[in-house]
C-alpha cells in the first residue's frame, strides 16, 4: 500500500474498527467532553461543534492519515476512535493515537483496537514504526500499549501543563520486527 486511501474494516472479538464518518460526531463528542478523556489526551480547550463534524466528515477523503471508529461489537455503540497519523512514507513510520469515552474504558476494548490498527499498519501499509506519547498520569494506557508491543523510548520531561502542573510525557514505539517476533 502506498498511502492510507483505502480505509479498512478491522474486526476483533470485542470491537469493530471502521471508517470513522460524520455521523460518528455526537458519540465522538461525548468522549471528548469528559474532562477524564481530555486530561489522559492533553486536551486543551473546546473545538466548535461545526467546525468537528467537518473534519470527521473529510477523514474518509485523506491519503495520509487512517481515522477508524472503534464500534463496541456487543452493543454497536461507537466508543471512541483510533488513528494513525503524521506519515512519514520515506521512513516507513507514522504516529498513533486513541480516544476512548468512558463507557468503553476498563473492558480491553482499546487494547485489542491498538493491536487491530498496529497490525493493520505494519502487514498491511508496510509500516516500520509506529509511535505515540502518553503522559505519566495514564498508567493504565501505557500498561495496554505494553501489552499492544510498544516499548518505552525516552521521556519528555513537563511536556504539558495540566491545571497548574507539570507531567512527563512517555514516548513509546512498536518496530515491525519486534511486532513479527512476537507473533502478534
Amino acid at each position: 500500500m502506498t498511502d492510507f486511501s483505502t480505509k479498512p474494516t478491522l474486526t476483533g472479538e470485542l470491537v469493530v474498527l471502521r471508517p470513522v464518518t460524520g455521523a460518528d460526531y455526537e458519540a465522538l463528542a461525548v468522549a471528548m467532553d469528559d474532562r477524564e478523556v481530555a486530561r489522559f489526551t492533553g486536551s486543551h480547550g473546546h473545538i466548535p461543534e461545526e467546525k468537528a463534524r467537518e473534519w470527521y466528515r473529510t477523514r474518509q477523503d485523506q491519503t495520509d492519515r487512517l481515522d477508524l471508529a472503534i464500534v463496541e461489537k456487543a452493543s454497536g455503540e461507537v466508543v471512541g476512535e483510533a488513528v494513525l497519523n503524521d506519515w512519514d512514507p520515506d521512513n516507513k513510520s507514522c504516529n498513533f493515537r486513541i480516544l476512548i469515552g468512558a463507557s468503553g474504558q476498563g473492558r480491553g476494548l482499546g487494547t485489542e483496537a491498538t493491536k487491530l490498527i498496529v497490525g493493520h499498519g505494519i502487514e498491511a501499509v508496510g509500516l516500520h514504526r509506529i509511535s505515540l506519547g502518553v503522559y505519566a498520569f495514564n498508567p493504565r494506557a501505557q500498561r495496554a500499549y505494553e501489552k499492544a508491543g510498544f516499548v518505552v523510548e525516552g521521556v519528555f520531561r513537563d511536556a504539558l501543563l495540566w491545571d497548574g502542573e507539570w507531567v512527563d510525557e512517555i514516548m513509546m514505539s512498536v518496530l515491525a520486527t519486534d511486532w513479527i517476533q512476537s507473533g502478534a
